[in-house]
């Protein structure tokens, strides 16, 4: 049997202790790192999110093949992105300025959301998914392979490499997972852009970035 990469969540809130929770039940070596001010958050893990372990960012870092982050958007500064060097990391964040306010520079930067969380560390192999569907849809929506019903996630990054092994953490969790090519196209996941919060097939999704690249 293939050994599975083991796998990192930054983000104790709801996506993140959601997460960790499908990837324990799929076989999944789970670690998640909260934030300082969440009190008792091993009994909290331990209560939504069984299996997973409580770790420190630097003890998740060392420990994980890949890190998936999942905290609020306006906190993405207080992520470790430097010490990401190799690894595959997953921006699972969603800007919404209701929530995090209207941030000038996000709005005047052409480049995707993702994208410009890539500058932070150039060595980092980053991808852009899990972030266009709710947190109770990764448990409400997952379905075996090969049901007519399963819903489509998207990958998109620059690594192919990256992308395929996110691939096959998507598909065992319950969901088939769509190649959405290179990062720039991750602007079709985010909120306002047609992937996003839609339950779509696997042909649904694929045409949504065929139909965005006939119109760049």
């Amino acid at each position: 049997m293939e050994q599975r990469p083991s796998i990192g969540i930054f983000g104790a809130g709801k996506v993140g202790t959601a997460l960790a929770r499908r990837l324990v039940e799929a076989g999944y070596e789970v670690r998640i790192a909260g934030s300082p001010r969440q009190t008792a958050l091993e009994l909290l893990v331990g209560v939504v999110a069984p299996g997973a372990v409580v770790a420190s960012p630097e003890e998740l870092v060392a420990a994980s093949d890949v890190v998936i982050v999942a905290v609020p958007f306006g906190k993405a500064g207080t992520v470790p992105w430097s010490s990401f060097d190799g690894r595959i990391v997953v921006d699972a964040m969603n800007y919404w300025p209701p929530i995090d306010g209207q941030l000038p520079e996000v709005d005047a930067d052409p480049r995707s959301t993702s994208e410009q969380h890539e500058s932070r560390n150039p060595s980092m192999r980053l991808v852009k998914s899990l972030n266009h569907l709710g947190y109770h849809d990764m448990e409400d929506d997952a379905l075996p392979a090969g049901d007519p019903l399963r819903r489509a996630l998207a990958v998109v990054g620059d690594d192919p490499d990256a992308r395929a092994v996110l691939a096959g953490i998507i598909d065992a969790i319950g969901f088939d997972a769509v190649d959405g090519g290179p990062l720039a196209n991750g602007r079709v996941l985010e909120p306002g852009h047609p992937a996003f919060g839609r339950e779509l097939s696997a042909a649904e999704l694929a045409g949504m970035f065929a139909a965005a690249r006939a119109a760049a």
